[in-house]
């Protein structure tokens, strides 16, 4: 059985290190930061998937504090705009494949392999608590969707995800760090049918054929939580809960569930620092 380690929209929060309370008291940081994440997670196969699978995770993590081109906690993004609660930033995400095999539904057809995103996104700052400990944000992201065999690249379609997310300091534990966000997700004719279409000769008893249509896929919310043990070593938590009912494919015989739930764990090693340094930050989220 294949076990993937990719970054997702789900891990990436995972990943890095719970750094963010420090910047206030750390007048200086590194340049570039790296590490490992090493751990584990309940993944279903695709949105809507009856079948879902436990998974060893090592994923790779590095943080760079550049001017313009930036890659923390949210991700890799150019922050091209920025003024006061306003930025406007190119993001990256992705997905995890799955093999076909491993599910009823899909058995006998291509594998899903993994996804990369890419894209636009504009984010807003709508409120700050007190002391700067917690903060409501608003993105929307507008990313198109490759896939890899890791032999070629293949053009998926666009994702649309905004996302209404509040993110905390201090949760329980000195140093830690959490976030909570909800909201749509839509898609493109191309990536549905990446999940969804059935073609004509991969059509069975119970699996007649099907072609996707673009449209909305499905409400999602999302969690993480991570705390230092020490400098290096930092531990986390993350989920996903979404809810499908209403989705333009659900005639797809491929749409089997209109719930899915993910779990991640595990723990967070810091491998690296740069000698170079660069200034905090005024705001100890970014």
């Amino acid at each position: 059985m294949r076990r993937l380690a990719a970054v997702s929209a789900l891990l990436l929060p995972l990943a890095g290190p719970a750094w963010a309370q420090q910047q206030t008291r750390d007048p200086q940081r590194p340049l570039l930061e790296a590490g490992v994440f090493l751990g584990g997670g309940l993944l279903p196969d695709y949105p809507a998937a009856s079948h879902a699978e436990w998974r060893g995770l090592a994923l790779p993590w590095f943080i760079y504090r550049g001017e313009v081109l930036r890659a923390d906690d949210r991700g890799l993004r150019g922050r091209f705009f920025r003024s006061g609660d306003l930025e406007l930033t190119v993001n990256a995400n992705g997905a995890l494949g799955s093999r076909a095999n491993d599910s009823s539904a899909r058995r006998g057809m291509p594998d899903i392999d993994p996804l990369g995103e890419i894209g636009p996104a504009l984010r807003w700052v709508a409120w700050r608590g007190a002391a700067n400990t917690g903060r409501l944000v608003l993105e929307v992201p507008v990313r198109a969707a490759f896939s890899t065999d890791f032999s070629r690249i293949r053009y998926r379609g666009i994702v649309l995800a905004p996302e209404l997310a509040y993110e905390g300091l201090g949760w329980g534990l000195a140093g830690s760090r959490a976030r909570i966000g909800i909201g749509p997700v839509f898609a493109s004719g191309g990536l549905m049918d990446y999940w969804y279409r059935v073609k004509p000769s991969d059509a069975r008893p119970g699996r007649p054929a099907y072609d996707a249509e673009g449209g909305y896929l499905g409400m999602r919310l999302q969690f993480s939580y991570r705390v230092p043990v020490t400098k290096s070593i930092t531990l986390t938590a993350g989920g996903r809960l979404e809810n499908f009912s209403g989705a333009t494919n659900a005639g797809s015989p491929l749409f089997r569930s209109n719930f899915n739930a993910s779990l991640i764990a595990g723990v967070s090693f810091a491998l690296y620092q740069s000698p170079e340094m660069v200034a905090s930050d005024a705001s100890p989220f970014d």
